[in-house]
C-alpha cells in the first residue's frame, strides 16, 4: 500500500532535476507567495523535504505549460 505520495522519477535528466530544485530554492528564500505557502503547509505539519517537493511539482507544471504554450498568440498548443 501506497502512502498517496507523488514521487517525481529520480532518474532522468540530472542537470534539469537540479535546475527545478535550485528554483525551488531560490523562491522558498525570496518569492513571497511561495514563502506564505511554506509556512501553511509547515504549520499543517508538512516536512521540509515534503514541501520542496510539492514545490517541484508545482514548478515543473509551470515550466511544462510555458514550454507548450505557442510563442505567437500564448496559447497553449494540444
Amino acid at each position: 500500500m501506497t502512502s498517496g505520495k507523488h514521487r517525481i522519477n529520480q532518474g532522468g535528466h540530472r542537470q534539469l532535476s537540479a535546475a527545478i530544485y535550485r528554483t525551488v530554492i531560490a523562491r522558498m528564500r525570496f518569492h513571497e507567495p511561495t514563502i506564505a505557502y511554506v509556512a501553511r503547509r509547515t504549520a499543517e505539519g508538512k516536512s521540509k523535504r515534503g514541501i520542496i517537493r510539492c514545490l517541484k511539482r508545482y514548478v515543473i507544471r509551470e515550466v511544462y505549460h510555458l514550454v507548450k504554450a505557442d510563442p505567437h498568440t500564448g496559447e497553449v498548443r494540444s
